[in-house]
């Protein structure tokens, strides 16, 4: 009877570990396919302090442009004194790679083809070549839909670099537009 036992014993083991090469192997398949991952970006909403028991919100994602360089998009929610609510969108880029044109506008494209335009922040002279900040709170009371949105980057070259923002991301910027005060 003892022998029995051992043999099931051994049978569920031998079982159980040939489930688990199975299931592995699949696992790894699906990795090495790309099945989990996308081009997407998943924007990630933060809090920080600006001054003593002040918290403020931001969006912030990382876009990879047409030849591979990763932005970091950030949009701010500002509050200044004596003043409605602005929003500011601040694109950074790989140091050295691009050097954004100042003062000029960020044109927008809306998934239904719409154009919008931000004004330049930095009128006179960014803190760094590869960081462009760009006024959007009138943008954003435009945007009818979280559909996805084309950010034409101007250039000193007189080109101009296309992010694209998906609607995920869209959506968020919405979010702290109308539920983060």
């Amino acid at each position: 009877m003892k022998a029995r036992i051992l043999r099931a014993s051994a049978l569920t083991t031998k079982h159980v570990l040939r489930l688990f090469l199975c299931n592995l192997t699949l696992l790894l398949l699906l990795l090495s396919s790309g099945v989990f991952f996308t081009d997407s970006a998943f924007a990630l909403l933060r809090q920080h302090h600006d001054a003593p028991e002040v918290l403020r919100y931001h969006s912030q994602v990382s876009i990879k442009d047409d030849f591979g360089y990763t932005w970091q998009v950030v949009l701010f929610k500002l509050f200044p004194p004596g003043k409605p609510v602005e929003f500011n969108l601040r694109l950074v880029g790989f140091p050295g790679v691009f050097e954004l044109a100042h003062p000029q506008p960020l044109e927008i494209v809306t998934a239904l083809g719409k154009l919008l335009s931000a004004s330049d922040v930095y009128a006179e002279k960014s803190p760094s070549p590869n960081v462009g900040d760009y006024k959007l709170t009138e943008v954003l009371l435009k945007l009818t839909t979280t559909d996805s949105l084309k950010l034409y980057v101007p250039l000193s070259n007189e080109e101009r670099l296309v992010l694209q923002i998906p609607a995920s991301v869209v959506t968020e910027w919405q979010w702290l537009v109308t539920d983060f005060e």
